[in-house]
């Protein structure tokens, strides 16, 4: 059986649409670079928000 919170992620702010994917898109991002043996060797990483989490980005 799944639970609500199987579903539905608890988030940080206002707008945890917003938070909660990135968040767990950069948890998957460094977990390949971690994987990958790279991490360590990463001094920077850009990020550019697009669409709607670019406007919200802003404010």
């Amino acid at each position: 059986m799944l639970s609500i919170l199987d579903l539905f992620r608890v988030g940080i702010g206002p707008s945890s649409s917003h938070t909660v994917g990135p968040i767990r898109i950069a948890g998957r991002f460094l977990a390949s670079l971690s994987d990958g043996g790279v991490l360590e060797r990463v001094a920077r990483i850009e990020v550019r928000l697009q669409g709607s989490l670019a406007l919200t980005g802003a404010g």
